[in-house]
Parts: structure tokens; C-alpha cells; sequence
């Protein structure tokens, strides 16, 4: 086989290489056309991925807020209910007393229900946000009228206080007049009270005479003056002797009258008219009975009370 020129040798070659370049054009473009969208679809991925990561975040910082509000809340409804506890044991008035206890109860159950509730339930918790803000309004109502109640309690404490001891100090007062009357009356009593003076006892026989011995005496014959006392009172007065013995009996008991709220005897009695001036009195005791020797003391009585004395000694 004769040799092909050297130009007809090289022709056949370029189309050859030349679809060969476009051929690996083409490829090395798909294959860049596919690295791109890859590379889109990644980006998409991770933006996809971040902004759940963002979001998941952005809830879970919410519902810790959530969570921080609800406990927040549990301790005021708490706290308010403390506070009713404590109003209630400071006022007296069962119906003010009554009303806190309700609302007492009240806060309790709200705060039961609170702490029931889901933290995603928003408009359960926005509900009892309002009821607690009620709660609030209802409880500073409530502790303006404990203090304006514990204010007019003190009030009227100190104005009881001021009284009591205006009624002490008028008591006190009103004892010292008290005692000082009766000091001036127990003076005036004593100032007005009768006085005997000159007593004197006459053992007598029967012709009149004075007796010396027991078995001759027939009466005894009382004398004695009731002093001048110009602050006595005037008018009838009774005047009473005891004539006693020896041995305490008395000599012909007549009657009896009051003496220091006791009952005794006398034995003689006489009423005279008293004008504020010497008074000269007799009164007579008979002696029907046994006599025995020693010594008669006659003691003088008038207005309740022992005026004077006297005595006498007879002989057997």
C-alpha cells in the first residue's frame, strides 16, 4: 500500500479531538451544574436547620418565662392568703372576720387552680392574672379598713384609758371627802355626845337615910348632871343605869336596851328633856334582893352610848 501524503494523514484528526473537548466540556459543566445545586440545597438545609434551632430557643425562653410568671404568681395568691390569715386574727367584729375568711378561702382555691393549670394554657393563666389582680384591689380595701378600725380601737383605748383614770382620780378624791366627812362626823359625834359628871351612888335605908351595910339598904338612889353641850342636840333623851355587883349581875334588871348592837340589861331607866345646858337626873333602884358586901358600880347610858360612872362600897 503506497503512503498517504503527510497532509491527508493529519485531516481526519481534528474533528475527532474536537468533539472529544466538547464531549468533556459538556461533562465538566453537568458536572459543576449538579456540585451547585447541591451546594443550594445544602445551604437551604442548614438555614432550615437554624432557624428551627432559633425558634426552638426563642420557645423554650418563653415557656421558662412562663414558668418564672406562674411561680411568681403562686407566691402573691400565697402571700395575699397569709395576709387575710393574719387581718383575720387582728379585728373582733365577727362579720369583718367572716368576710376575710372567705376571701381567704378564695385566694387558697385560686392558687389550687394556678398551680393545676398548664403552662401553655394562656388563657387559663391570663384569667387567673386577672383574678389575682382582684385579689390584690380586694385585700388593700380590706387593710384600709383593719388600720382605720385599729386607729379608732386605739383611739377610743386611750380615750377609756384617760376616762378611768379621771374616775380613779375622782374616786380617789371622792374617798378622801368621804373619809374626811366621816372624820368631821366621827369629831361632831364625839363633840356632841353627853357627858354625867358628878355620879353618884346613895345606898339608901328606908327612913331615907344612908345605908352602910347590905342588910339596911332599901334603894339606891342614882344621881348625876348631863353636862352643858352647846353642839348636842336638844330635846327627849333616855337615860339608862346598870347597877352592878361584884360578880357582874346586875341589881334589879328592868328591861334591857342596844349598846354596840348587844342587848343588855338595866336597871332603871328615866326620859328627860335635854335643852343644851346642866341637866341634873335621879333615878331610884330598888334593892328587894340578897345583897352582898363590896362594891356597886353604877354605869350611866344615853344615845347609845356610856356617859359616865360611879361607885359605892357597902359593908356586911
Amino acid at each position: 500500500m503506497s503512503q498517504l501524503p503527510i497532509a491527508m494523514q493529519r485531516r481526519p484528526l481534528f474533528p475527532f479531538f474536537l468533539l472529544l473537548f466538547a464531549t468533556t466540556l459538556l461533562a465538566f459543566q453537568s458536572c459543576r451544574k449538579r456540585t451547585a445545586d447541591e451546594d443550594v440545597v445544602a445551604i437551604a438545609d442548614s438555614l432550615r436547620q437554624v432557624q428551627l434551632d432559633s425558634t426552638q430557643k426563642e420557645l423554650n425562653e418563653l415557656r421558662e418565662l412562663a414558668e418564672l410568671d406562674r411561680r411568681e404568681m403562686e407566691n402573691e395568691y400565697e402571700d395575699y392568703a397569709q395576709q387575710y390569715r393574719v387581718l383575720k386574727v387582728q379585728v373582733k367584729d365577727s362579720t369583718l372576720r367572716s368576710q376575710l375568711e372567705a376571701k381567704e378561702l378564695e385566694a387558697n382555691r385560686l392558687l389550687a387552680e394556678l398551680r393545676e393549670v398548664k403552662a401553655g394554657n394562656a388563657a387559663e393563666i391570663r384569667r387567673l392574672r386577672e383574678e389575682l389582680t382582684t385579689v390584690r384591689a380586694v385585700l388593700q380595701d380590706y387593710i384600709k379598713q383593719v388600720d382605720s378600725l385599729q386607729r379608732r380601737n386605739e383611739t377610743l383605748i386611750a380615750e377609756r384609758d384617760e376616762a378611768r383614770r379621771e374616775a380613779a382620780g375622782a374616786s380617789s378624791r371622792a374617798e378622801e371627802l368621804t373619809g374626811e366627812r366621816d372624820r368631821l362626823s366621827q369629831q361632831v359625834a364625839v363633840a356632841a355626845r353627853l357627858n354625867a359628871t358628878g355620879v353618884s351612888v346613895r345606898p339608901l335605908k328606908k327612913n331615907g337615910k344612908e345605908a352602910r351595910k347590905t342588910k339596911d339598904v332599901k334603894t339606891f338612889d342614882i344621881s348625876l348632871t348631863i353636862a352643858r353641850n352647846s353642839t348636842a342636840r336638844t330635846g327627849n333623851r333616855t337615860v339608862y343605869v346598870r347597877l352592878m355587883k361584884q360578880d357582874g349581875s346586875v341589881v334589879a334588871p328592868a328591861g334591857s336596851f342596844t349598846y354596840h348592837n348587844k342587848s343588855i340589861q338595866y336597871s332603871a331607866k328615866r326620859t328627860v328633856e335635854y335643852a343644851g345646858e346642866d341637866l341634873r337626873v335621879t333615878l331610884h333602884i330598888p334593892a328587894d334582893e340578897f345583897l352582898t358586901p363590896g362594891k356597886y358600880a353604877a354605869y350611866i347610858f344615853c344615845d347609845g352610848q356610856q356617859i359616865g360612872s360611879g361607885a359605892v362600897t357597902l359593908e356586911k
